[in-house]
């Protein structure tokens, strides 16, 4: 079996999961990363059987490790990538034959790396919502080849003034991505390949658990409503797309809404990257859960008094609104939690607990992040854990010299 044939791994178990994690990786000093290769295997084959035939594209944001990336693609039910960067699309188009950018780009050099590359031409589709953004990419290489795009839908549900869902494309209307389909067909140097729509208030809001003020079964009711509307905007925007290109994809969802994405008979197929590490920002939905695939581990450098032991490092907060969710959360040993007065620090984590008296210093307590692919910008490398042995180390993004943004 090579190191990341997820294919090959042996199944999952939750019971001793951590102890295993922690025996196999007992040589290694903290801070560090490590992932389970039977948990990433498991979450893939998941998230494979929720989408019920429809096909998966992988959001690398959610990975930043190539190694990973890879291992994933191989799986049946997953093609092509959505990146976020057109300098990481060109560096991914080396290897990856279908490469979504998710995001706009106002990279000139990129794109006229891209303008250059025949194979990343054939390769890479650029995102789109306006006449302006094509306008900057005429200005930044003029008289280029012919570039593909994709035009957002904007996802959000709307109900009056309220809105849920993040703030993306302005493009809400069938007809409005109509017109702009108009007129990138009528422009020389561009063929509109695809449509995405990206509801992130049903992918990545937890369904099982309070969100602010709003219960969770609130939370639902505003799903459904979302779900049951997008799908009756998406499918006539992209009847009017149609009319004027032949459309290769139509991409929607994410981790948390596979199977309502699914069921859309408009969508071709499913964008979504986080269930594969399954970071603890997932834990809370009630039709899957994932295995805990990615974690990292911090050692315990000081006793400041009884009942409490200091960490070193672990400020790795997610990014987004400032509340709770963002912050790690203690996944092994239990009875520990982050001391609410200092919480997760740059340089050090004080925790507390009936067990802080039983660790020693040396000892590792095992962390979980919030959002599954920011982890992989604090650390040159992911030690592959199989069984109870590290089996290989795959560098990150950030371990072969890149970075996101």
């Amino acid at each position: 079996m090579t190191p990341l044939d997820l294919e090959a791994a042996r199944p999952w178990s939750a019971e001793h999961h951590w102890q295993r994690m922690d025996a196999a990786t007992a040589g290694i000093d903290g801070p560090f990363a490590a992932v389970s290769l039977e948990a990433l295997a498991a979450n893939a084959r998941d998230m494979v059987g929720r989408a019920d035939g429809t096909t998966l594209r992988l959001a690398t944001k959610s990975v930043r490790s190539r190694a990973v990336i890879e291992a994933v693609l191989a799986t049946p039910g997953w093609h092509g990538v959505l990146a976020a960067t057109l300098p990481e699309a060109l560096w991914l188009s080396a290897t990856v034959d279908d490469v979504l950018l998710g995001y706009p780009t106002m990279d000139r050099t990129a794109l006229r790396a891209l303008a250059v590359d025949d194979r990343a031409l054939e390769r890479v589709t650029i995102m789109i919502d306006s006449v302006e953004h094509l306008d900057q990419i005429d200005a930044a290489i003029p008289g280029h080849p012919e570039i593909r795009v994709a035009i957002e839908l904007d996802a959000g549900f709307e109900l009056g003034r309220w809105r849920a869902g993040v703030l993306r494309s302005p493009l809400r209307s069938p007809q409005q991505l109509g017109g702009l389909a108009r007129a990138v067909v009528a422009r020389g140097g561009f063929r509109l390949v695809g449509i995405m729509s990206y509801e992130a208030q049903v992918a990545g809001v937890q369904d099982g658990r309070r969100r602010g003020g709003s219960p969770a079964f609130m939370v639902r009711a505003m799903q459904r409503r979302s779900a049951a509307d997008l799908r009756e905007r998406r499918a006539a925007a992209v009847a009017a797309v149609r009319e004027v290109a032949q459309l290769e994809f139509v991409n929607g969802g994410g981790t948390g809404s596979i199977e309502s994405t699914a069921a859309d008979p408009s969508v071709t197929e499913i964008g979504a990257g986080s269930g594969v590490f399954g970071a603890h920002l997932f834990d809370g939905y009630r039709s899957f859960r994932p295995a805990p695939a990615l974690a990292f581990a911090l050692p315990v450098v000081r006793r400041p008094g009884p009942g409490i032991v200091t960490l070193l490092g672990g400020g790795w907060v997610a990014s987004g609104p400032r509340i709770v969710d963002r912050d790690p959360v203690i996944a092994w040993p239990p009875g520990l939690r982050i001391d609410p007065g200092e919480g997760p620090g740059e340089v050090q984590t004080p925790v507390r607990g009936a067990t802080a008296d039983r660790l020693r210093l040396g000892d590792r307590v095992w962390l979980r992040h919030a959002k599954a692919g920011e982890l992989c910008e604090r650390t040159d490398a992911l030690h592959l854990v199989a069984g109870d042995q590290v089996i290989s180390t795959l560098p990150t993004y950030r371990g072969e010299g890149r970075k996101l943004l």
